[in-house]
């Protein structure tokens, strides 16, 4: 077939590669002579789609580097200085990652970063230290005031326990410190008692937010609404990137004069192939050591003989003051009427069962996807005050739970949850020097599921686990199809890290040629669609 037959769309790519062009491609997928033929027009069409998505995120980066950002200087001076007031050293991780975001600092454009790091690695002194950077700087032509920093969180709780984190890392600086989620508004330094935080009226915080007088603002999603007018925002920091969409991202973002730096943060590890695809328009950096001091969690596959020993096990953890996470894979028993519906212990059952049968000595919470936003707060509130022993959940608590006295897990139907995600719950318990023990109960036994549980219990470095686990699955399976827009044959691509490469090169190439795109009106109009749909909830 001619060339001509390739749509306008990937010409360039396509007619220097040895992939079949559309005609071929189109006979080929729906009725191939041989394997090779089919295999090759899946491979076609799997670089079409990644192609497209690369052009969409060269897009994105190249606008954003286009845009001017606030001066920061003397940032090396400033994070040494921070650091050198912290009780521990940081790790050679954290140091790189630290300097890649001073170095971007320093460039007239915004940053656009991803900072990826395992469970327990330490993203919080890194945001900290770079946070401390941009409030010690001057907004340009003045002798007064600071440049300001937003960090959005996912979830009430965690932009509360961030807040703290802030107060106690920036509670020698002369600055003020406030947070905002949908329960109220609080400020930090109080102008009545002194060393704490005060409720102030959103009104107030919005009028001193607009005036450059709070320095470092924490919160939820509600920062990103239109009420919300910054004076000077240098910073963006947004804590687990892929709970939020992108458009909250920029809505964030176009928040002041000039463009902030942004830095993203997630605990998810990701295979370098899906980060490169899906995070395309950032820069990555890698947290992947733990600090010292930090308890390896003991993983043990729990068999129905053993479950007796592993209560025991909890109980133990609990009489010593402890507290315990039981996760379930679903939230209500399964109809019987329903033959295919998933026969896995359910949450609601499973804590009365618990309550009455297994501990009834402890107090015993409950959480999943269908509680109320205002209720999930109050039962984390207590588990973190512990006013709760043991919280039997769903994985909702994969996010958002830093609870260093919950010590021990068991997870129930094990075989049911991806393997990034089982170490994502486990991450839950790794917060303290105490040991931590995470239990995996499995309902059933094939030698598949089985083979995926030991890797767990082996190994503790989520970024092998992530590939493992592409590898076994495939990228919908880790993360969830819905969550990134990309198809079966997408995704499929991302066990190539190859194809990847060869996509993101060439979509380099031609948006630094053509950036709007104008000799290729068919992919113009693609990327325009693949940008509305592509998106990191």
């Amino acid at each position: 077939m001619s060339g001509t037959a390739t749509p306008v769309m990937i010409a360039p790519p396509i007619r220097r590669s040895p992939l079949p062009d559309i005609g071929a491609a189109l006979v080929w997928i729906h009725t191939p002579e041989k394997m090779p033929h089919a295999e090759a027009a899946r491979k076609r069409f799997a670089f079409e789609e990644i192609f497209t998505i690369q052009v969409t995120r060269a897009r994105e980066r190249a606008e954003n580097d286009t845009q001017s950002s606030f001066p920061i200087k003397d940032g090396a001076d400033h994070a040494e200085r921070f650091l050198s007031t912290i009780p521990f050293s940081p790790t050679s991780a954290q140091k790189r990652a630290i300097k890649d975001i001073l170095d971007n600092f320093s460039s007239p454009h915004p940053m656009a970063r991803l900072l990826e790091g395992d469970v327990g690695s330490g993203k919080t002194l890194v945001a900290a230290t770079s946070a401390h950077a941009v409030v010690n700087s001057r907004p340009p032509n003045r002798q007064s005031g600071t440049l300001q920093v937003a960090y959005m969180a996912p979830t009430e709780i965690l932009a509360q326990q961030h807040f703290q984190s802030f107060i106690e890392f920036f509670s020698h600086l002369p600055i003020n410190i406030a947070l905002m989620t949908g329960s109220g508004c609080k400020k930090f330094p109080s102008k009545v008692s002194k060393g704490k935080a005060t409720d102030i009226s959103r009104a107030q915080l919005l009028k001193w937010v607009a005036s450059g007088e709070i320095a470092m603002l924490v919160g939820t999603h509600a920062l990103i609404q239109k009420a919300v007018k910054f004076q000077h925002l240098a910073f963006c920091i947004v804590d687990e990137q892929h709970r939020f969409g992108t458009r909250q991202r920029r809505a964030l973002a176009h928040k002041g004069d000039a463009a902030p730096h942004f830095l993203s943060m997630t605990a998810t590890p990701i295979p370098r192939t899906l980060a490169l695809t899906i995070y395309g328009d950032l820069d990555i950096s890698v947290l992947d050591e733990l600090p010292p001091g930090r308890a390896k969690v003991k993983t043990v596959i729990v068999t129905k003989e053993k479950r007796a020993e592993a209560y025991e096990s909890v109980r133990r953890e609990l009489a010593s003051g402890r507290q315990a996470f039981v996760i379930c894979p679903r939230i209500e028993e399964p109809d019987p009427a329903k033959i295919h519906a998933l026969q896995a212990k359910s949450a609601k059952a499973e804590a009365k069962r618990l309550q009455k049968d297994i501990f009834p000595e402890f107090r015993i919470g409950l959480l999943h996807g269908s509680v109320k936003p205002a209720e999930k707060d109050e039962v984390m509130r207590q588990f973190a005050a512990h006013e709760i022993d043991i919280l039997v959940a769903t994985s909702v608590v994969e996010v958002g739970i830093n609870v260093p006295n919950a010590t021990v897990m068991l997870i129930e139907g094990a075989e049911r949850f991806g393997l990034a995600q089982l170490h994502q719950l486990r991450g839950r318990i790794m917060r303290s020097s105490h040991p931590p023990h995470c239990f995996l109960l499995p309902e059933t036994a094939g030698e598949v599921a089985m083979k995926r549980l030991r890797a767990l219990e082996k190994s503790d470095d989520g970024f092998k686990l992530a590939e493992a686990d592409l590898e076994n699955r495939g990228a919908g399976d880790l993360f969830g199809r819905q969550q990134w827009g990309v198809t079966d044959l997408g995704m499929e691509a991302l066990k190539n890290p190859r194809l990847i490469a060869a996509a993101r090169a060439e979509a380099q190439k031609l948006v630094a040629k053509d950036p709007s795109l104008s000799n290729y009106p068919a992919l113009a109009q693609r990327v325009a669609s693949a940008g509305q749909e592509l998106h990191g909830e």
